[in-house]
């Protein structure tokens, strides 16, 4: 997966995208994606989704 705190640009392959975590499709579009951070148990956790719709319908 390609590091998730770098730019989405037009290199990136369906394979080493992130995928959604609200529908599971890969984020290769950077204009729409989004990502949520938060402390867990003593550690950063991260969700990306593909947009404001996917995001808006997760539930961790």
């Amino acid at each position: 997966m390609v590091d998730p705190t770098s730019d989405l640009g037009e290199d990136v392959t369906e394979e080493d995208a992130p995928r959604c975590d609200a529908c599971g499709e890969p984020i290769v579009n950077e204009a729409t994606h989004r990502v949520i951070t938060w402390i867990e148990d003593d550690s950063v956790q991260s969700a990306h989704f593909c947009d404001e719709a996917c995001r808006a319908e997760w539930e961790p």
